[in-house]
């Protein structure tokens, strides 16, 4: 009787994992954010998943996710190359370096807390980066009209800039690959990132990125592949729906609604003891 319990338990378990999967890749899809803002916080919250495990966990699944999702924008054209050399030019080496500066600190076995409280602030920051992004652009595109020249110049340093700054967040906490990201290249480039652009760019970089920072991850022994499995089952088919209505959905309503909700996950987080 209680191996039917726990079998049953498990199946509804694994149903609602697949369930989650598809509702964030959806998310991630149409709006470029959604993989680790709202997965990571799913899995520690409401299934209980241990910090860096979730974190592993959901590097690999943001990776896989955003290599279907991206794919279907590089063939709608919605991909900035340049843009992305740029980026992974910083993101991808500060990867590496937050890998051996984690593993050396022990923080992902023995330092839970730290992972718990850097996630929970870079929610809330990330949640800040997507109420503001309007802002964001129109402060960028007057600085740009004022000294076009001068803006051009600084552009690649600050990409460069800009992809080591989420390069250690992302692997620190699995978070800000989408919402500081878009606010990032929407301040660098104001003019020549078009929505569509802007959101495949975005996903497209996270996919290295993910990939390199989950390696660091499965050599700690940090990943879950049976909840990755899980997951992925709802996410794929959830990314290409959303992909495929990025378009033509009402992304600010739902970049806005995903904020607020970062904001109580983000404190939720910090407070935990």
């Amino acid at each position: 009787m209680r191996q039917r319990a726990a079998t049953a338990l498990e199946l509804k378990l694994n149903w609602l994992n697949t369930l989650a999967g598809f509702g964030v890749g959806i998310m991630v899809g149409i709006t470029g954010v959604g993989g680790g803002s709202l997965m990571t916080p799913i899995l520690v919250l409401l299934f209980g998943v241990a910090p860096a495990s979730a974190i592993g966990t959901d590097l690999w699944f943001s990776a896989t996710t955003k290599i279907v999702g991206g794919s279907i924008h590089h063939s709608l054209g919605g991909v900035d190359w340049q843009v992305l050399r740029r980026m992974w030019l910083g993101s991808l080496p500060t990867a590496v370096l937050t890998l051996l500066w984690m593993h050396a600190a022990g923080i992902t076995h023995t330092r839970p807390r730290i992972l718990l409280i850097a996630l929970g602030v870079v929610l809330l920051l990330t949640s800040v980066a997507m109420l503001q992004m309007g802002r964001v652009q129109s402060y960028a595109l007057r600085l740009h009209a004022i000294s076009p020249n001068k803006f051009a110049f600084l552009q690649p340093v600050l990409t460069v800039l800009a992809g080591g700054l989420l390069g250690f967040l992302v692997t620190l906490t699995s978070v800000s690959a989408g919402a500081l990201g878009t606010a990032l290249l929407l301040y660098i480039y104001p003019v020549r990132m078009k929505p569509a652009r802007l959101v495949g760019t975005d996903i497209v970089h996270a996919i290295p990125l993910t990939i390199v920072a989950g390696t660091g991850y499965l050599l700690m022994g940090s990943v879950n592949f049976v909840l990755l499995g899980n997951l992925l089952l709802g996410s794929i088919p959830g990314i290409v729906v959303g992909s495929l209505l990025a378009s033509k959905a009402r992304e600010g309503a739902l970049r806005t609604a995903i904020a607020f909700l970062l904001v109580v996950v983000g404190i939720k987080l910090v407070l935990t003891p």
